[in-house]
């Protein structure tokens, strides 16, 4: 990466040991930014963190404590002086199980993380942007499931409803302090998120057949989340604010009843000849 848009920029990144929250940490860094690695699992964001080209720490921290919250910012002010960017990213899928069969602890557990820790997140975030007298940037990582529906993941899916409303009141709040504050809403990415779902339908096992529906026929990658990551937490995005961008390969654009859609189908080969003639080419480019 040749870009040098963060160059002495402090990031915070959570849930940045490894997945998403890895990638945005490694590229935000290519582009000169000194990142807060924030992670529950400490060994993993010390590996992050020393793999770095800029000079970086890692925080050992779970975001759906508010002391832990409190912590890591901490560690950032008193490294680096300031924070300039957050990338609010660590969440967790929950449980499979079927609506009538969810327990509460389950659902608080996903809830207490994805909305509660993002929450957390936003309130430390602003606080500190306040206490240091200055404007600053914020990427909430949302979800195709923040947007549309799915009769599994019921957790998972409300908290990332919940995940939109923070964005636009947080927005709503800060745009006249010159805080912006956006979400990303990736669509198939096979990261270790749903590593621990691998055999069951709807987890990491099926990814990249079900990514095969959508208009890009093909799952996306971490890296190009986090393309879109430091988009938003750049300068050439100064005037978008309160936005839930998809990055989804088309995914939450598709209507799947009608033939362009697939209609269900997983071999969308048929429905490709059909449209552009028997001579069509599928890009490969990623």
């Amino acid at each position: 990466m040749s870009l040098t848009r963060f160059d002495g920029k402090i990031a915070v990144v959570t849930g940045a040991g490894n997945g998403l929250g890895r990638a945005s940490a490694e590229r935000l860094a290519s582009e000169g930014a000194h990142v807060i690695v924030v992670d529950i699992n400490g060994a993993d964001a010390r590996a992050v963190a020393a793999s770095l080209p800029t000079e970086s720490i890692a925080v050992e921290a779970d975001v759906s404590e508010e002391s832990q919250v409190d912590a890591y910012v901490a560690a950032a002010v008193e490294h680096f002086g300031r924070i300039d960017l957050h990338h609010l990213n660590a969440g967790i899928f929950g449980t499979f199980d079927a609506l009538p069969d969810i327990s509460v602890d389950a659902f608080d557990r996903v809830m207490n993380v994805n909305v509660r820790g993002q929450f957390l997140g936003l309130r430390a975030a602003f606080r500190q942007f306040r206490d240091q007298g200055s404007a600053g940037t914020i990427v909430v990582t949302a979800s195709i499931a923040s947007l549309t529906g799915s009769a599994d993941l019921l957790p998972y899916q409300t908290s990332k409803h919940g995940v939109v409303g923070l964005v636009h009141g947080a927005a709503m709040y800060g745009g006249p302090l010159g805080i912006r504050v956006n979400g990303v809403a990736p669509g198939i990415v096979p990261t270790d998120l749903f590593a621990s779902a691998a055999t069951t339908a709807g987890g990491k096992n099926d990814m990249v057949k079900r990514a095969s529906t959508t208009p890009l026929r093909r799952a996306g990658s971490a890296e190009e989340i986090a393309g879109v990551v430091a988009f938003l937490l750049s300068d050439d995005s100064i005037y978008v604010t309160g936005q839930i961008v998809s990055a989804d390969g088309g995914a939450s654009v598709v209507n799947t009843v009608r033939p362009s859609g697939g209609a269900g189908a997983w071999d969308t080969s048929a429905v490709d000849e059909a449209m552009y003639g028997k001579n069509w080419k599928r890009n490969e480019e990623s």
